[in-house]
């Protein structure tokens, strides 16, 4: 057991579209949990909060790679970076207004973001990190509070159908991830059809 969620536990991975989220409350309301996936705005991850999912997995990484793209840069200081910094714009919201769905970093491209996120409930690693994180000496402090987080002065936003669409829509990276994401989804939804096909024929 992890974060209070049991290690026998089954999430339901679902994309965090309006219609996905709408879903994932329907089935957390009959005790099927999930994993809302492809999140990257914070609009997002408010109605999954709103919605009273279990866990949400926002991509530090593939945020990251986006802005370093659109900022024509090789790379981004932790201190700056913009996936480290939507996790924990969204720890410290779900802290400070008691939601219960837990957050689970995961995505990640250094040890440094890692480490920014330190305190966070999940975080999904990599080998390769947890490889170079074994190597450090020095103790990582803790970078997530939610005791502080909850005597942060934060206002509450709304949370609603267009709500949702117009902070998604604003947002061009969460916008064109959340796409691209889903694309791949489907590329894999379809070659699944095919593979489960070519084994009933044989």
């Amino acid at each position: 057991k992890e974060a209070g969620i049991p290690s026998d536990r089954v999430l339901i991975k679902i994309a965090s579209t309006w219609e996905g989220i709408r879903a994932a409350e329907h089935l957390e309301r009959n005790n099927i949990h999930c994993n809302l996936t492809l999140l990257f705005g914070f609009g997002q991850a408010v109605a999954c909060a709103e919605a009273g999912v279990t866990l949400i997995s926002p991509f530090v990484g593939r945020i990251y790679d986006w802005y370093k793209a659109d900022r024509k840069v090789d790379q981004i200081p932790v201190d700056d970076d913009p996936g480290v910094r939507s996790v924990t714009q969204i720890f410290n919201y779900f802290k400070k207004f008691g939601y219960k769905t837990e957050i689970m970093g995961a995505s990640f491209r250094t040890k440094e973001q890692v480490m920014a996120l330190c305190g966070c409930d999940l975080l999904t690693i990599a080998p390769n990190l947890l490889a170079e994180l074994s190597q450090m000496n020095s103790s990582v402090p803790r970078k997530l509070n939610a005791s502080a987080a909850a005597d942060m002065t934060l206002d509450r936003i709304e949370s609603n159908e267009s709500a949702f669409r117009w902070m998604l829509n604003e947002d061009a990276m969460s916008t064109e991830k959340l796409s691209e994401g889903i694309r791949g989804f489907a590329s894999d939804l379809n070659k699944l059809r095919d593979l489960l096909k070519n084994r009933l024929k044989t």
